[in-house]
């Protein structure tokens, strides 16, 4: 499935869960390097993810020369967001063409995230879906110039209060553009505590009609952040993906790698299997405890032909060949056909009325 299906489909009123949409967010672990972005993309797909995602900008129109850092120091020593910003910013419109073309010719969907107008002018050509940080969801000039392109959003909300989101909501429903919104928490890394899952919820709730998904920023661990995400109605999920967590740097410590990606679709099928359906009904399976854990009506003693039942005639054991326990009523007053021994299950053709 290509991540616009999302809005055309149905499945979207679901009260349950359904298999989300995987977006491995690479952002920029290539470190430059058009090899490496090619393997990120080769190794996505071999994990289980729909879509890749880049990040697309130039550090001269992202951040101002004395930025400061908003992330752990320990793990990326680098003070100031424009600096880090540079180190990183070598594609140019040729190199993103080229990994649109490998990411068709690997079979998953490619995404950049646009920090500035120029990247999104030229990403518009490459992507049917645009994705706004977190960070930008109260730059409404950027927010409203890419939904001039017509196309749906992907929002992220981390670091935001409901009134901001429910203001870019708003912006971007103005122009007619189809919204996704991304529970986030924007901190890097994310202590689980302070995952709140829960708001998943809350965005449910108060934006009923609109796609919710989960961008995570938690250390990769056994996956089970995603998990949850899901089973609270998650329907896109992104993380960020690296191809080798060990190395320094920003982004790759608390990113996911392919086999973290494995083991949650792995995980993800075993949570649908014991999700099962959602009408409430009986599983075949459980056809046998119907018949013998449930109970009939039993004779209590030796009824005589032609006696009228009472009630103390009755009781209710196992199996539930007879008459069912919520025909007593029913069956009082009735006059046996013939004579019942004590322990007899009750069926109605020993019965007259």
């Amino acid at each position: 499935m290509k991540i616009n299906d999302l809005f055309r489909s149905d499945r979207n009123n679901e009260s349950g869960p359904i298999r989300p949409y995987i977006i491995a967010e690479a952002g920029v672990n290539h470190e430059g390097s058009v090899e490496v972005a090619r393997r990120l993309i080769r190794e996505a797909k071999e994990g289980g993810a729909d879509a890749i995602k880049f990040q697309t900008y130039k550090a001269e129109r992202l951040a101002s020369r004395n930025s400061p850092s908003y992330w752990d120091l320990k793990q990326e020593p680098t003070t100031s967001q424009y600096a880090l910003f540079q180190k990183y910013d070598v594609f140019d419109e040729d190199d993103y063409r080229e990994l649109k073309k490998y990411c068709t010719a690997v079979d998953i969907e490619f995404l950049s995230t646009p920090f500035d107008i120029e990247s999104a002018g030229f990403l518009n050509d490459l992507m049917d879906v645009f994705k706004i940080s977190s960070s930008d969801i109260t730059n409404k000039p950027f927010i409203e110039y890419i939904c001039s392109f017509q196309k749906p959003i992907l929002l992220s909300t981390g670091a935001s209060s409901l009134k901001e989101v429910t203001e870019a909501k708003k912006w971007v429903e103005n122009t007619g553009n189809p919204l996704a919104l991304l529970h986030c928490v924007l901190n890097y890394p994310t202590a689980d505590n302070h995952a709140h899952l829960g708001r998943i919820i809350e965005l449910k709730k108060a934006f009923p009609d609109i796609i919710i998904g989960y961008s995570d920023h938690t250390l990769p661990g056994s996956m089970r952040v995603l998990e949850i995400a899901t089973i609270l109605g998650a329907r896109i999920l992104e993380k960020h993906f690296t191809h080798d967590k060990t190395l320094p740097g920003n982004d790759h410590y608390h990113a996911m790698d392919r086999e973290d990606l494995k083991r949650f679709c792995t995980n993800l099928k075993w949570v649908f299997q014991v999700l099962g359906d959602y009408t409430t009904s009986y599983d075949p399976n459980e056809e046998p405890a119907r018949k013998n854990a449930r109970r009939s009506l039993v004779a209590r003693r030796d009824i005589p032909k032609g006696a009228r039942i009472t009630s103390e005639d009755i009781t209710w054991k196992r199996p539930a060949d007879g008459i069912s326990p919520k025909y007593l009523d029913e069956l009082i007053g009735k006059k046996s056909g013939q004579d019942i021994r004590e322990d007899d299950i009750l069926l109605w053709g020993m019965f007259q009325e």
